[in-house]
């Protein structure tokens, strides 16, 4: 959210906005977050998907996913408006943003955890991949992703400590201006994503060496194989989007300021919600006791008139 809030600092500068372009930079938004909705839906109406450990995990993507896709649209809405809140006020919103941009990279390391699991020791996987299992998982998910935020919190209440009535325009800037906050968010999103990639990669090699045992599942060696190898493809898209400051800093010190803002809208768009609705969709996609009942809830039952039976392997 970092990233988000930047942008939104950036349009607030000079927004020239149509109508027309307001249309085109929050259709996807809407778009996307309807489709994660659906997915969420789906995953709610059979019980079979409640009690199983990847789509619990699938389900807890899309919502952090969800979260961050509906907290980017609403600082865009900041930007627009002009809006300035009280200090504490945008405090609670930056805080949220940073905790809920970190979940997803820590939540793929968790898929690819249960993945290899349940290739490598598939006779101990129903007893170590429960439901009661997978939601302490997703409690320590939280708890470290939440670290950066508390720490850049506890700075914030110990050395800044605003006026209470003091009115700021809703950035991450406007309101961490030390250099210290800058050290602790990039000390700890190298520690994040070198932390996933490493389990990635780990679990990834693991799942080829299981495919020199006879014992294996060919079929389901080959799809587990895909998934983690997709986990490294979502984790790569997750990590675009920390590219957006670093070119947002160079454009904006060397290009005209209008076309900064057009660039800007490109960016967004293409950095910031793509990949993050993107990984979610393709992941849905491809697994295919999923697939088919997202598309009829997707498509409100008007192309099937009867709903497909799932059957989770």
């Amino acid at each position: 959210m970092r990233n988000t809030t930047e942008f939104q600092n950036a349009t607030s500068l000079k927004f020239s906005g149509t109508p027309a372009k307001a249309f085109l930079s929050m259709t996807p938004c809407f778009f996307f977050l309807y489709v994660n909705i659906v997915m969420l839906f789906t995953l709610r109406c059979k019980a079979i998907f409640q009690d199983t450990s990847r789509y619990i995990l699938f389900g807890h993507l899309l919502f952090s996913d969800s979260l961050h896709l509906s907290l980017s649209i609403l600082y865009y809405m900041f930007a627009v408006s002009k809006l300035y809140f009280v200090s504490y006020v945008c405090l609670i919103f930056v805080i949220c943003g940073e905790i809920v941009t970190t979940i997803s990279p820590l939540n793929l390391a968790v898929m690819a955890l249960e993945r290899y699991v349940a290739i490598c020791f598939p006779l101990s996987h129903a007893e170590i991949a429960t439901s009661s299992r997978t939601g302490i998982a997703i409690i320590i998910v939280w708890i470290l992703g939440s670290l950066n935020a508390v720490s850049e919190l506890l700075v914030y209440l110990i050395y800044e400590v605003p006026s209470v009535s003091m009115r700021v325009f809703c950035s991450r800037y406007t309101l961490f201006q030390l250099v210290i906050y800058i050290n602790i968010n990039t000390a700890f999103i190298v520690f994040y994503f070198v932390t996933v990639g490493i389990i990635i990669v780990y679990t990834y090699i693991g799942i080829i060496m299981a495919a020199k045992s006879a014992s294996c599942d060919s079929v389901s060696l080959k799809r587990a194989n895909g998934t983690v190898l997709l986990h490294l493809i979502q984790l790569g898209l997750c990590l675009t989007s920390t590219l957006f400051s670093m070119i947002n800093t160079t454009i904006t010190w060397h290009m005209d300021p209008f076309a900064v803002i057009q660039v800007q809208y490109v960016l967004f768009l293409s950095l910031i919600i793509f990949p993050r609705c993107l990984s979610s969709l393709i992941y849905g996609l491809r697994d295919q006791a999923f697939s088919g009942l997202f598309k009829y809830y997707f498509c409100f039952g008007l192309r099937s008139t009867m709903k497909p039976t799932v059957i989770v392997n």
